[in-house]
């Protein structure tokens, strides 16, 4: 088997599997910064998937390490038990393997304490939310998770699970979404009377705490008791918001088969991911907080200008590169940054359309981050495949893209970069086919009603209109826009007749 960096090495021989019972045959440069049977649970969290492993998690245990206190998490599993079955059996220790063009760096983890899957286990989840012990509850559960509209940033009421949760309130329905969740947690909190706590979102959307704080509200709101609920969450709990940045592909075989030869023992909950990581926090918490300032992250009274950069420059330049990417055959992001079209094409996104919009902090970078963010991209062995960041696309386009269009136009400029990227996505949504014809699932929680409304759509005119009908993703303003429909149009045209390269070659030298 070809080991990253070129060697090659055989798949290795069966290991003991890491848990706390072999940690002490880890060598000390990759063993946990805290001892993690010394650690209380402070943290709830929900969506413990790869990326809360590898950011969230690590900074904890740091500031654990530098100031102390109880912050060791639960993480909660909200579609699967793969996270409990990956990291039960090792006491909820895993490896954060970082990848760069350098070489490779491992370390364990140690700060998730405990498990649990929300579908097995309502209750205890209610409980932990509701125990004083418990101050902080953080969320990572990508954008679908929300249920909202994300052109409004309301709760989908008419979303069935949503609906479900609500019409079951009254007969003791365990919640199966996670403002669901929240709220029945907070309602148990308020019972108990166990103090005030702090709902973080560390999802990528603006205002993420504002958004969540709305949802939890609009929730209340459709209760038939809700208001007495509403009024004790707006006295005791805080929602900040956060801005977080690492980028953490899918886990591989080889990742694991490096791990066990980096620790000598079997790890089934590697998380893979690169050197950099950057997070930035509001600074309002109701019960106290880890020291996550000791750790390198950036406390602060307002997120918005990190989050803006972050949300339009490498989250809106990833989306535009996935979806050209995929659309041009290129399985990796380093494979599309390759394409000298497509870096050149996200160069200008960044330069032209994003970075006019962006209110940039005072003695912040922003040529320096552009060039880290390709220099990022362009990373060979973090194999980033760019159907892992198309997934969700309905989700994810107002903040990345859409966002940076409205500012754009509503200044008199033409962001035809971004444009093509929204014509990229259409295009990718409607075909479901690469330029070779290879086809090309749609991940996406609209995807039945993307299929349904571009079955019939027999020109990139069709397409156009029938996607910039979806107010549930763009909204009511910019489908009204006459200049916003037609550089979508033109360059669905373009990218239709001449390809990815066609299509990126007359955006760039508009």
């Amino acid at each position: 088997m070809a080991a990253r960096g070129g060697d090659v090495m055989s798949t290795p021989a069966p290991a003991p599997r890491l848990s706390l019972g072999t940690l002490d045959a880890v060598e000390a440069g990759h063993r946990p910064r805290v001892d993690p049977r010394a650690l209380g649970v402070g943290v709830v969290h929900l969506g413990i998937g790869a990326f809360h492993r590898a950011h969230q998690a690590v900074y904890t245990e740091d500031a654990v390490a530098a100031a102390g206190g109880d912050w060791g998490i639960c993480g909660v599993t909200q579609r699967s038990r793969s996270v409990v079955e990956q990291l039960g059996p090792q006491d909820g220790l895993y490896t954060v393997l970082a990848h760069d063009a350098g070489g490779s760096s491992a370390r364990v983890v140690g700060a998730v304490r405990e498990l649990l899957f929300a579908g097995e286990e309502p209750g205890r989840l209610r409980a932990l939310i509701a125990a004083p012990t418990t101050r902080l509850v953080t969320l990572t559960v990508t954008e679908k998770g929300y249920r909202h509209d994300p052109a409004t940033g309301r709760l989908r009421r008419a979303d069935p699970d949503v609906a479900a949760d609500l019409d079951g309130w009254s007969t003791a329905r365990p919640p199966r979404t996670v403002v669901g969740q929240l709220v029945a947690g907070l309602a148990a909190r308020r019972a108990a009377d166990a103090g005030p706590v702090t709902l973080l979102s560390c999802d990528n959307l603006p205002a993420n705490g504002a958004v969540l704080r709305g949802l939890v509200g609009d929730f209340c709101a459709a209760l038939p008791d809700g208001d007495g609920l509403r009024e004790w969450i707006a006295a005791s709990v805080r929602f900040p918001s956060s801005m977080v940045d690492r980028i953490v592909p899918a886990t591989t075989p080889a990742d694991r088969d490096q791990v066990q030869r980096l620790l000598g023992l079997r790890d089934e909950g590697v998380v893979v991911t690169e050197p950099f990581r950057q997070w930035v926090v509001e600074d309002d918490f109701a019960a106290g907080r880890p020291a996550w300032e000791r750790a390198g992250a950036v406390l602060t009274a307002d997120v918005a200008p990190y989050e803006a950069m972050k949300l339009r420059l490498l989250n809106g330049s990833h989306s535009t590169l996935a979806y050209l990417g995929l659309l041009a055959g290129h399985e990796h992001v380093a494979d599309a940054v390759a394409d000298d079209g497509i870096a050149a094409l996200v160069d200008r996104l960044m330069a032209h359309d994003v970075v006019p919009t962006l209110a940039v902090p005072d003695g912040f970078d922003v040529a320096r981050y552009r060039q880290d963010l390709l220099d990022r991209f362009a990373n060979p062995a973090l194999h980033h495949r760019t159907l892992q960041i198309a997934m969700d696309g309905s989700q994810k386009l107002p903040q990345r893209l859409l966002g940076t269009i409205s500012d754009a136009l509503a200044a008199g400029r033409e962001p035809r970069a971004a444009c093509l990227g929204v014509a990229a996505w259409m295009r990718y949504v409607s075909t479901g086919r690469s330029e070779a014809g290879v086809a090309l699932p749609v991940d996406d929680p609209l995807a039945a009603r993307l299929g349904e409304v571009t079955a019939g759509a027999g020109s990139p005119a069709a397409v156009v209109d029938a996607l910039l009908g979806l107010p549930e993703v763009f909204g009511t303003d910019l489908p009204a826009d006459a200049r916003f429909r037609a550089l979508v149009e033109e360059a669905l045209e373009v990218l239709t007749r001449d390809g990815v390269a066609g299509a990126v070659r007359e955006s760039v030298a508009s």
